[in-house]
């Protein structure tokens, strides 16, 4: 029996690849390997086994122990693919991922450049603390091993704290921190409506006309006169009604009080008369700006 003919599969065409993209990819890569390894590879060459057992020797110590190891799973995750980096740290090291992740967070902020020096000094606080500090910034950490302070204390005031405590402080001085920061901005948008109200302002006044000028400004100084009115007529009316209450219920006199009041408003208004030049009123005539063509 014949067999039947069996045809050859189309051939697939591979795309192209761009060989200098590659290289320049893998030099980029070997670029980040070699800082990481300047940074934390302690002048060693790579090896997973010494670093497995020198990470799991410093998880066990201190603080400042803690940032060692921390060093030691940068390397780690730097040269290993994802997967295995990750079995590494549950299997080999017993710990989840996410203290992983925070052990190499801690390592990164406190042997910086910026903060390796101060190291020392901020890890006296313990891990937990320095897990806490891990969001402020790098100048604010300086100065607190320096004597200064974050978030209103030194040293010593978080030494003292618990780290629930240090928690609140922070969290305490972030929102008020923001809430500044919210006022301040509203202020700065309250301060740019007013240079632009000012600035329209001002080109208006530039080109109208000298009557238009005097109507807008005699609208303003009336809108203020009512103002003023209004307070003496409210206000003040009514603080001196329920001191007249309070003199009829206790026999108390306080006219003298009321009118050194008025006398007070009465030298101010005939201050602003005499600066001014202005002359009395005159009979029972209408306000000029009560006239018809004031209006």
């Amino acid at each position: 029996m014949a067999r039947n003919k069996v045809e050859a599969p189309d051939a697939v065409e591979l795309p192209v690849l761009n060989g200098e993209m590659l290289t320049a990819n893998q030099n980029l890569m070997a670029s980040h390997n070699a800082e990481v390894m300047a940074q934390f590879g302690d002048g060693l060459p790579y090896d997973r086994t010494r670093l497995v057992n020198e990470a799991r020797f410093y998880m066990a110590q201190s603080a400042e122990a803690m940032l060692e190891a921390g060093k030691r799973l940068i390397v780690l995750k730097e040269n290993e693919p994802h997967g295995d980096f990750e079995q590494i740290v549950r299997e080999q090291l017993g710990m989840p991922e996410r203290t992983a992740q925070r052990m190499m967070q801690a390592a990164l902020k406190y042997l910086s450049p910026q903060l390796q020096a101060k190291a020392p000094a901020l890890a006296l606080l313990g891990k937990t603390k320095l897990f806490e500090l891990i969001a402020e910034d790098d100048e604010d950490l300086a100065a607190l091993a320096d004597g200064g302070t974050v978030a209103g204390l030194v040293l010593e005031d978080i030494d003292r704290m618990t780290s629930r405590e240090l928690r609140a402080a922070l969290r305490d001085a972030r929102d008020d921190f923001s809430a500044q920061g919210k006022v301040m901005a509203k202020k700065t948008a309250d301060l740019d409506d007013a240079k632009v109200e000012l600035e329209k302002a001002r080109k208006r006044i530039q080109s109208a006309t000298p009557d238009d000028v005097i109507k807008d400004l005699r609208s303003e100084v009336v809108a203020l006169s009512f103002e003023i009115e209004s307070k003496v007529m409210g206000a003040l009316r009514e603080g001196f009604t329920q001191m007249a209450e309070h003199a009829n219920e206790t026999g108390q006199d306080h006219r003298t009080f009321k009118a050194d009041l008025i006398r007070q408003l009465e030298i101010t208004l005939a201050t602003v008369r005499s600066e001014f030049h202005l002359p009395a009123h005159q009979g029972d005539s209408k306000p000029v700006w009560m006239a018809a063509d004031e209006a």
